[in-house]
């Protein structure tokens, strides 16, 4: 959040009652309220900054105050998870089944956020069925689907309910790999927390660590030179651009358009060789630390990506006429998967599949950073369809080139790393890094050792999936894995 007097003013106007400043950096707000007035704080912030929920979660500060405290985080331009793993209840929730501690499986009264959580040592024995909504009435079928499936993706099942071919509901369970990552990461080093977060979800493995850096250097004072900040933003585009190549190629494929789908993945490749070439690593691991870079990009580096990335233009270029060219691609892609503009706002959706339903939000812009000093324009298109995520993805590759070309001819220039050390050892603050599918936010507090004492990770496809369940109504099944791609949702990013 920006501008501390604007929230302190706006929650003072509506009467909430102690409001207290708890820390205030560049481009992020603490601020706390008493519990009563938690909810209406919440509410007035959520409607007066005309914001999504970027973030909700709590902690177990027992040991310290008695009591767990909840957070809620909101951007100051123009829910459910914590319930279950702290054993929360929220009152005047319509809907109390569990996200990821799926109750086949799991115990009643088993919380494991909780910092005096002991793993059950019994199994159910009567196990309860998860109630799928119903829809009723005649000629209607239901169809499921996972969750198991065709191929290497995540495991997800999906409940159709149809009246012929229509889509007339769709109901998505997922959690069922979840693997505990914030418990995993209570106690853990900074840079044994950096090794698992580039493993959360291994096509983002850059921006989540990136995001975790962020987040730890804020709340221990570093100052990150500004050659590593070039370097991230490069390193960033780069994982932008490679999966941008492979859900270009994945969209062809899904209506059969072969021979595009397989020059994509010719394009995708050629971004992993240069990331092994130029990092180490095609995947990008092994980059960030806390306070900069263990990469630097020097003269040989940097002709090899500049000769790389023109190539690639060319490649891009000719993918992109290929797939918006074709009469029968378009016929699949447009009108097919719309999530309209008034239901992406109401559900919060993020990242590039809002961007393509006419909220223009990139937090590139709102957590500038770096970016100040760099010109990019945010891609957004109307329709909320196929082809406008496919258009957007187009749009994207143009500027992460252009971003990447900027980033080089500063680097050029630019003085060599300079060691920051942190002023201190402690403290709480939040990462944001716009990876390529969206917002990646890692909220991180730090006891005196250097240790995480608690940290919350919210991927874009928490916010999306329940986007793409409207995105489907009215299509017929066969269009779903086509949707399905033009979205490309993480299930490891969800099923933390």
């Amino acid at each position: 959040m920006k501008d501390t007097d604007f929230i302190q003013n706006i929650l003072a106007s509506e009467k909430i009652g102690t409001v207290n400043l708890l820390r205030s950096f560049l481009d992020e707000v603490h601020i706390t309220v008493a519990g009563a007035d938690f909810t209406k704080a919440c509410a007035l912030l959520h409607n007066r900054l005309s914001s999504p929920v970027m973030m909700f979660f709590a902690e177990d500060l027992r040991e310290q105050s008695g009591s767990f405290a909840l957070n809620c985080v909101f951007l100051s331009m123009q829910m459910q998870s914590w319930r279950e793993m702290f054993g929360i209840e929220p009152s005047g929730n319509p809907d109390l089944r569990s996200l990821r501690l799926h109750d086949e499986i799991w115990p009643k009264g088993y919380y494991p956020l909780r910092k005096d959580f002991a793993a059950p040592r019994e199994k159910i024995s009567d196990r309860p069925r998860y109630l799928f909504k119903r829809v009723d009435g005649e000629g209607i079928f239901e169809v499921p689907v996972g969750p198991v499936h065709a191929g290497i993706i995540g495991p997800g099942h999906f409940r159709f309910s149809t009246a012929g071919e229509p889509i007339i509901s769709l109901e998505l369970r997922l959690g069922w790999t979840h693997r505990g990552i914030e418990k995993l990461l209570e106690g853990k080093s900074i840079p044994e927390a950096i090794k698992i977060f580039e493993r959360i979800s291994g096509d983002t493995a850059f921006g989540y660590s990136m995001a975790f850096c962020l987040a730890v250097e804020k709340a221990q004072g570093i100052d990150v030179p500004l050659r590593s900040q070039l370097i991230r933003v490069l390193c960033l585009e780069l994982e932008r651009l490679y999966n941008h190549a492979n859900d270009m190629g994945g969209i062809a494929l899904d209506v059969g358009f072969s021979f595009p789908a397989q020059f994509a993945s010719l394009i995708k490749e050629a971004f992993l060789q240069l990331n092994d070439a130029v990092c180490g690593s095609r995947y990008l691991k092994g980059v960030n630390i806390v306070g900069g870079t263990l990469l630097d990009i020097d003269t040989v580096k940097s002709a090899l990506i500049r000769t790389t990335l023109t190539k690639i233009r060319k490649d891009f270029c000719t993918l992109e006429e290929m797939l918006l060219s074709s009469v029968s691609f378009m016929d699949r892609a447009d009108a097919t998967g719309i999530l309209r503009t008034k239901t992406a706002r109401d559900l919060g959706v993020t990242g590039l599949a809002a961007r393509a339903s006419g909220i223009g939000l990139d937090t590139r812009n709102v957590f500038p950073d770096i970016y100040r000093s760099l010109s990019f324009k945010t891609a957004k298109e109307q329709t909320g369809d196929v082809a406008a995520r496919l258009k957007v993805r187009c749009s994207e590759v143009t500027e992460s080139l252009g971003l990447i070309q900027q980033c080089l001819q500063k680097l050029a220039i630019c003085d060599p790393h300079k060691k920051r050390t942190a002023i201190e050892k402690s403290g709480a603050a939040l990462g944001c890094v716009e990876a390529w599918r969206g917002p990646v936010l890692v909220w991180t507090r730090l006891d005196t050792a250097e240790k995480i004492e608690r940290c919350k990770i919210v991927d874009p496809s928490f916010h999306n999936w329940e986007g793409l369940s409207y995105a489907v109504l009215g299509n017929i099944i066969p269009d779903f894995p086509l949707c399905n791609k033009s979205f490309d949702l993480s299930y490891p990013g969800n099923d933390l």
